[in-house]
């Protein structure tokens, strides 16, 4: 996230500018396959960091194991600046490189065979960026916990994993599995993504932590956890067996979060139910306490909503049903399925993220307050929705579209799923993606293509609209007697969505309006008594 909604409104001036932003050669080397990345497939990381508190400096390596698609002789590393790569190693002999910024272009010696498997280790140190605001204006962040110990962590989607470690810095090309090798000062904890392996007492003031992650992990969600830590644990009895809940709190905090942190488990009930089995059980579930708001990071969802109700006390939907639960743990942790499980290829589709991890939020709460709850809450963040710029950005520069992918988006899967006007379906639907793309990166048009087979209609009017335009559906309307007209006013060419509406005492009924006008007959005791259901988000106009 960044995965939060709230910054939807603190980077709207940012947003908004992007529209009409050049892109740089910066932008193409972060955001594109480049031909200097197109040759390798990466199979695992080992990195191994130390982190030094008293001057903010990072160093350390990673091995990275990679598989050779094709013969080529030029390798590109992301590490940004200030960061530096000190030297880079393959089959014991040293390499030469280049920089461009941000990129860095490795000249391999030995022969890279198609097919095969090779290892190469980069070297590097320096101070990594520092947050500014994280998550937002992401990078390490250098606190203080209240007793005035340091805390640290490392908050970097879509600034790159790349401000604070090396690697191949693209949302395509995920390790199918990673170590990380984190040494801090004795008397600190790191809290890493998967399990603990092994904790090393070095001899010299320092201990390294060694983390394992068995499954495929974007690199943003690769996380340092650094303070004093004390772990909670518990379990949980779900679809996939026995899933270890790992709590790492400050010491201080541990009765406080033993008690907050209860909702978890009929989070897990509900999210297994709606979208399967949680996707990482070899890996574990854990939350940890984190000097700043929050995000997804994979297995390690980092906390820092200070043991509120609601997103850092407000109810973002106006409804009152965001306050009975922590935002933070109900929102990140959705993301367990929708970001980390399906991650998308690109930075322009952060929707496939956003929109349904924000929809998750309305599922939660119909889960626990029903069905009347729930509505209220999806209708009610649609205050935060800005239609500024397209949700969908450019493609191969690392942009974001509009903010609006968090509650635009979930409002077009709530219209979804009031379209297929069946919820066993619906559920189906979310279920059955998670199973289709297991552990896997996807394009938009995967998503939308599984969703409208799903769904048994054509669905890509439905996302054209929402996603690739700045304005919702108009539905125009007009009474003649005991006689509706009515048509869609849209962007999108023969934009034919269906949408309930009343035309009797019975209750909603489901018509199919076209771009042209269309009839249907009106059987209310008053024509008054006419409405669209608000559960489809779009505009209503009466016409003459």
């Amino acid at each position: 996230m960044r995965g939060i909604p709230m910054l939807c409104m603190a980077l709207l001036a940012t947003l908004t500018a992007g529209a009409q932003q050049h892109f740089t050669r910066a932008d193409t080397l972060r955001g594109s396959i480049t031909p200097q990345r197109a040759w390798w497939d990466v199979i695992s990381y080992d990195l191994h960091v130390a982190v030094n508190p008293s001057d903010s400096t990072f160093s350390g390596f990673n091995t990275i194991t990679y598989k050779v698609l094709k013969t080529d002789s030029t390798m590109q590393i992301d590490l940004q600046v200030p960061m530096v790569i000190d030297s880079v190693v393959q089959d014991k002999k040293s390499l030469e490189f280049t920089r461009d910024g941000n990129a860095w272009f490795v000249k391999m010696k030995a022969p890279q065979v198609k097919n095969k498997s090779k290892k190469i280790t980069v070297f590097y140190s320096g101070k990594p960026r520092r947050a500014v605001n994280a998550p937002w204006d992401g990078g390490v962040v250098w606190a203080k916990d209240s007793l005035n110990r340091p805390w640290i962590a490392t908050a970097c989607q879509g600034l790159g994993a790349s401000i604070w470690w090396p690697n191949k810095d693209h949302l395509s090309d995920e390790p199918e599995n990673m170590t990380i090798n984190v040494t801090v000062p004795a008397e600190l904890t790191d809290v890493s993504n998967g399990r603990l392996k092994n904790k090393t007492e070095n001899g010299d003031g320092t201990t390294t932590y060694t983390w394992y992650v068995s499954s495929p992990i974007n690199n943003y969600n690769v996380a340092v956890n650094i303070g004093h830590y004390t772990e909670i644990k518990d379990t949980y009895s779900g679809e996939g067996g026995k899933l270890d809940l790992d709590y790492w709190v400050l010491d201080y905090n541990k009765d406080k979060a033993k008690e907050h942190f209860q909702v978890v488990k009929p989070m897990m009930k509900c999210y297994e139910y709606w979208f399967g089995k949680y996707p990482f059980y070899k890996d574990s579930y854990k939350l940890v306490e984190a000097p700043y708001l929050g995000m997804e990071h994979q297995s390690a969802v980092a906390y820092g909503n200070k043991y509120m109700m609601g997103y850092n006390g407000q109810d973002l939907s106006g409804s009152g049903w965001g306050l009975k639960w922590d935002f933070l743990i109900i929102h990140e942790s959705g993301h367990e399925w929708f970001g980390n499980n399906i991650s998308s290829r690109d930075e322009a589709d952060m929707w496939i993220h956003e929109s349904f991890t924000n929809y998750a939020e309305t599922l939660f709460t119909e889960c626990q307050y029903g069905a009347k709850a729930a509505k209220e809450y999806v209708t009610g963040i649609r205050k935060k929705i800005q239609n500024d710029v397209p949700i969908i950005a450019p493609y191969g520069v690392n942009a974001e579209g509009s903010g609006d992918r968090y509650y635009k988006g979930a409002n077009m899967i709530h219209n979804i799923r009031q379209i297929m006007n069946n919820d066993e379906a619906f559920r189906q639907m979310l279920r059955g993606m998670n199973k289709t793309f297991y552990h896997k990166t996807v394009t938009a048009q995967e998503i939308e293509r599984y969703m409208s087979m799903a769904a048994g209609m054509d669905l890509s009017k439905v996302f054209d609209q929402y996603l690739r335009h700045t304005s919702i559906p108009t539905l125009e309307y007009r009474i003649n007697g005991q006689q509706l007209q009515y048509r869609w006013v849209t962007d999108v060419k023969d934009f034919n969505m269906p949408v309930k509406v009343k035309l009797s005492e019975t209750g909603f009924k489901m018509i199919y309006p076209g771009t042209s006008w269309r009839t249907a007959n009106i059987s209310l005791r008053d024509v008054k008594d006419f409405e669209v259901d608000n559960n489809f988000y779009i505009n209503v106009r009466r016409v003459q």
